[in-house]
């Protein structure tokens, strides 16, 4: 099977990587030179644009966001090219509706595209322990079955288009809304004389356990990985991915106060909290 992978970020490199070690043929694009090259050494072949992704199977999509998926996939043309019957998973985290649209373009083609999210972080996609949330035809289950096998621990096909995407900002709304509380719970324990790391100890064996606190430094050692790479601040998740759940909320015509709160509070937090002068108070 000859897979192509768009986008070697901080989570596609490592994918595309497993991947590799898994026996799949690889071939990768990306828009960083030196990326590509380090994915050479470990066996994939360079894509130079799109068009060089024609004749893959399956093509896994890791880009930043709505505009970059859509760009490779209709801009440039590789929704256009691809065969009959391949797949396109969209690992990126986007809108729904981006998602139902994309799929119906490609449903017209003869191309089943998927949005197939991933949680888990880069050293679980090293070891293909991601999980993937699938949204759209079910039979993508089957048709890129192998795929999915190397890469997750737990695939789960949620339901038509679209929701697989939702229930990644599902995800992120949860996980991003308990760094939230901790960010302030913290503080508060601090100013009257807990110490940090005391407190997400006791944290961790009471009701207040959370993926959040058992992996408390992750965001921060995040945060430096995107200012070691130029991410920039809109495309961050505490930013990026909490408007994301506002706007597919507003789009369905339902009520998330909580994101809405968060997305105008938690980016600044976490940036902070990361800074050199957090790190020496």
């Amino acid at each position: 099977m000859r897979v192509g992978f768009v986008g070697l970020g901080d989570i596609g490199m490592p994918m595309a990587q497993r991947l590799i070690e898994q026996g799949f043929s690889v071939i990768a694009l990306d828009t960083d030179g030196a990326k590509s090259a380090a994915l050479a050494s470990s066996g994939a072949e360079v894509a130079e644009a799109a068009a060089d992704l024609y004749d893959c199977d399956v093509v896994g999509l890791a880009v930043p966001d709505d505009s970059a998926v859509e760009e490779i996939l209709l801009a440039n043309g590789l929704l256009d090219g691809l065969a009959e019957g391949s797949v396109v998973l969209i690992h990126s985290t986007i809108l729904p509706e981006t998602a139902r649209r994309l799929a119906e373009q490609g449903a017209r083609r003869g191309v089943t595209v998927s949005d197939a999210p991933v949680s888990g972080g880069a050293a679980r996609a090293r070891q293909g322990d991601l999980a993937v949330m699938l949204g759209g035809d079910p039979q993508v289950m089957t048709t890129a079955g192998k795929v999915l096998d190397a890469l997750a621990s737990n695939a789960v096909h949620l339901g038509p288009s679209g929701a697989g995407a939702a229930t990644k900002l599902a995800n992120q709304l949860a996980m991003l809304a308990a760094l939230a509380a901790l960010h302030e719970g913290l503080s508060l324990a601090e100013h009257y004389g807990a110490e940090e790391k005391t407190v997400l100890q006791v944290l961790g064996y009471g009701t207040g356990s959370s993926w959040v606190g058992q992996n408390w430094g992750f965001f921060d050692d995040l945060v430096r990985t995107y200012n070691a790479t130029g991410v920039p601040l809109k495309n961050r998740p505490w930013s990026k991915d909490l408007w994301d759940v506002v706007a597919s909320a507003r789009a369905a015509e339902l009520r998330v106060p909580l994101a809405g709160v968060l997305s105008q509070v938690l980016p600044d937090a976490v940036e902070q909290h990361s800074s050199p002068e957090a790190k020496g108070k």
